[in-house]
């Protein structure tokens, strides 16, 4: 997307399933994406905000769920999720300490939009995801303001950047330069045609763990730079899962759980100080919040027709990991803290990856 070379221009084609015209997230009709980058000196840092879809979801609710692969997070706003099951504002991704003022942001863009919020019905479930950029961010300088927030938001669109932006922006992944990537898959069933999307802000991992297309990329990479990181396995990663699927709260539960997949076939082994959490939505069905005249119908698919389901998560993520990596870039960063990209050591090593 927007001219970036992602993993697939590299010659590395990720499972069987096809892509979405974007391969991103953005494939479902209606959902965007949107940064407010800040890359200046030791701030290394941003937003990033996805919107389900463009109407008002707060009046058009969708069916949502949450899963933890590990909890060492400070994610906001899935208890409410998991309770209810559906999800009512975008989702907004930032560095750890500023989950709080993206929340500030988010609950004040909610109520400009929804003057009964408080009113005339109830409060607002602001949903914020988060990982820790503090190698090379000043974190402790709390940098993001509501209105980045806001102008992330505003700024969404079908086609993004991926790699060194938004949140994504100080982001260290198998101790290369991480950040925002994503990919989609299609799902095709008798009654037809489906959209599978992930996005990820990935921040976590060592460079000896990092496999591509089950080629030891990390572990070559290290022989030839005569290196050796003995950095621990920590950090985090967050799944936003978005998909057009007819799917109850329980199925779709069931099918982020399968994000752990993807992950795992790029080399994590999920340590005790990664934060691993999937959030994800289904555009297919959605909820009022005042109360009809008439029961609810939610259309879901069967119970068979879920396994294709499971395998498009799993190769989605696994190849938005991938793509967050290769079309990252340099930053130098607090105290002058960088990490190497992933793209210049394959070509100044001569590394194929395939």
């Amino acid at each position: 997307m927007l001219g970036q070379k992602r993993i697939r221009d590299y010659g590395v084609k990720i499972g069987e399933l096809e892509t979405g015209r974007y391969n991103a997230i953005t494939d479902i009709a209606g959902v965007t994406v949107g940064h407010l980058t800040l890359s200046k000196a030791n701030i290394q840092t941003g937003v990033t905000a996805i919107l389900p879809h463009q109407g008002n979801l707060f009046k058009e609710k969708l069916i949502a769920s949450t899963h933890v692969l590990n909890g060492f997070g400070k994610t906001m706003g899935t208890i409410q999720v998991n309770e209810l099951g559906t999800i009512e504002t975008p989702i907004i991704l930032t560095n750890t300490l500023s989950v709080g003022t993206a929340a500030d942001a988010l609950i004040e863009y909610m109520l400009d939009h929804n003057p009964e919020i408080g009113r005339t019905t109830g409060t607002v479930n602001p949903l914020i995801g988060e990982c820790n950029d503090m190698i090379l961010n000043d974190i402790r300088a709390r940098a993001i303001t509501k209105d980045h927030v806001l102008q992330a938001i505003e700024n969404s669109a079908s086609e993004f950047k991926e790699g060194t932006v938004g949140a994504g922006t100080g982001m260290v992944c198998y101790s290369l330069k991480g950040g925002i990537g994503s990919a989609s898959r299609l799902i095709h069933l008798d009654h037809g045609t489906y959209t599978m999307g992930v996005l990820v802000l990935s921040n976590f991992g060592r460079l000896s763990d990092l496999t591509i297309n089950e080629k030891a990329i990390g572990r070559s990479l290290e022989e030839a730079m005569s290196q050796h990181h003995e950095g621990r396995d920590k950090g985090s990663i967050i799944f936003i899962v978005g998909t057009d699927l007819p799917v109850s709260e329980r199925q779709l539960n069931r099918i982020i759980k399968r994000t752990v997949t993807g992950l795992a076939r790029t080399g994590s082994i999920i340590s005790n100080g990664s934060g691993d959490i999937a959030i994800g939505f289904s555009t297919a069905t959605k909820i009022p919040h005042e109360k009809p005249a008439k029961c609810l119908s939610i259309p879901t698919i069967h119970e068979e027709d879920i396994d294709v389901a499971f395998r498009a998560i799993g190769e989605a993520t696994e190849e938005a990991i991938l793509n967050s990596l290769i079309t990252a870039t340099h930053v130098d960063g607090r105290d002058g803290n960088e990490r190497a990209v992933l793209s210049d050591l394959l070509q100044e090593y001569g590394i194929a990856l395939t």
